[in-house]
């Protein structure tokens, strides 16, 4: 028994391994037969009638038009009527650009202070001043530039200088914020208004204010006015140091005193040095655009490396003036304090050293301005001490409270 049933497992083994092994090897699937009367079917007929018909074509004449439609932009500028006054003001207040004020005041301030601290005396220990005069002076100066800045910014639009520079003037024609020729009007006339009242504040001080204040209008109107402009023509930093140094410094001063001292001219140089300088790396930052509209400048002729040296030295003129008037000898040694801001000089200097960018340079450019606020400011304390010290001991005892 035994031996039977191990020969029947060995022949149903033999069975197995000889049916063939089931194989992974792809094969096709075939889907099951169907009746032919289960197909739909569409009858020969429709087909037939379906490419009988012939579409029906209808011409008509195009007629020609001149009106040409025009997308509605994606941002839309409010309509000028339409504008809050909140806004209209936003808008002009950037657009008159009152943070180079700075030029035109340090030389008023310095003019005037000089005039009274040279008044101080034993027999006038207060000195003589005139706040209404000097107020009037600002106001003035103030006008005159905001007109400038206006009729620059409606000359620049005209010659396409900046249309493309987000760091040059208020763009306010570029934004479309204001129609080109409102801009202009606007501009005429705030330059008109300050010409006239310059010319009322002008009786006080005489011929020669009358002489500074003209020359003063027409470099402001013929700065960016006209295909030769002054600014074309590569006098932007002569203009500026005349008009924000000497001129107006000495304007200043005669408004006080009446007269003209040679000695006024000394101090008027460093304040138009620092102008000159603000203006020098304005032109550097829009050298690129400029060139490409052909404006010349400074900047554009020199190139960037000797723009470079060309800003050191109107940089660093104005402490070259200090250092000859307060190291000799019985000169007011206490203008020297000015050197407290060589941290800032240094910042400015390194600053357009590094850098060769728009970005960088209008930096640059902006610390210049803080330089010529912290120089002059100190400059003027140090007339202010150096002027009232002396009389400090000789004044009543009721006017020195303790």
């Amino acid at each position: 028994m035994g031996n039977e049933e191990l020969k029947d497992d060995d022949a149903h083994e033999a069975v197995i391994e000889s049916q063939p092994k089931a194989t992974t090897s792809a094969h096709v699937v075939t889907a099951e037969s169907v009746q032919a009367e289960e197909v739909p079917t569409i009858p020969l007929g429709s087909l037939q009638t379906v490419s009988a018909l012939q579409p029906e074509i209808s011409v008509r004449p195009v007629q020609t038009t001149q009106s040409i439609t025009v997308p509605a932009p994606l941002v839309v500028q409010p309509v000028e009527n339409h504008r809050t006054l909140g806004e209209w003001r936003q808008i002009w207040w950037e657009g008159i650009r009152p943070s180079y004020f700075i030029l035109a005041l340090m030389p008023v301030l310095l003019g005037s202070i000089l005039a009274w601290t040279q008044s101080i005396s034993l027999q006038a220990p207060f000195g003589h001043f005139h706040p209404l005069r000097f107020i009037a002076v600002i106001i003035v100066v103030c006008l005159l530039q905001t007109g400038a800045n206006l009729i620059n910014d409606y000359y620049d639009y005209l010659n396409g200088i900046d249309t493309a520079n987000v760091f040059g003037p208020g763009g306010l024609i570029q934004q479309r914020l204001v129609r080109p020729t409102s801009l202009l009007k606007i501009g005429l006339i705030v330059l008109g208004v300050g010409t006239v009242l310059g010319l009322l504040v002008a009786i006080a001080g005489g011929p020669l204010v009358y002489l500074f204040g003209l020359i003063g209008v027409l470099c402001a109107y013929f700065y960016s006015a006209t295909a030769r402009s002054l600014s074309s023509l590569a006098l932007g930093e002569l203009v500026g140091f005349l008009v924000f140094g000497p001129l107006t410094t000495a304007g200043a001063y005669i408004m006080q005193t009446g007269h003209l001292a040679a000695s006024i001219f000394v101090f008027s140089l460093m304040p138009g040095f620092m102008a000159a300088a603000v203006i020098h790396v304005n032109n550097m930052r829009d050298a690129e655009g400029d060139a490409h509209v052909g404006k010349r400048t400074i900047a554009a002729i020199l190139g960037l490396s000797w723009s470079r040296a060309w800003f050191l030295v109107l940089l660093l003129a104005s402490y070259v003036i200090v250092l000859a008037l307060g190291i000799p000898s019985h000169t007011p040694h206490l203008l020297l304090i000015t050197f407290w801001t060589l941290p800032t000089l240094i910042v400015a200097i390194s600053g357009v050293l590094r850098t060769d960018t728009p970005a960088g340079l209008d930096l640059v450019m902006r610390q210049t301005l803080r330089l010529e606020v912290y120089f002059v400011l100190l400059l003027i304390a140090a007339l202010f001490v150096t002027a009232v010290l002396p009389v400090l001991p000789h004044l009543p005892e009721h006017l020195l409270p303790i």
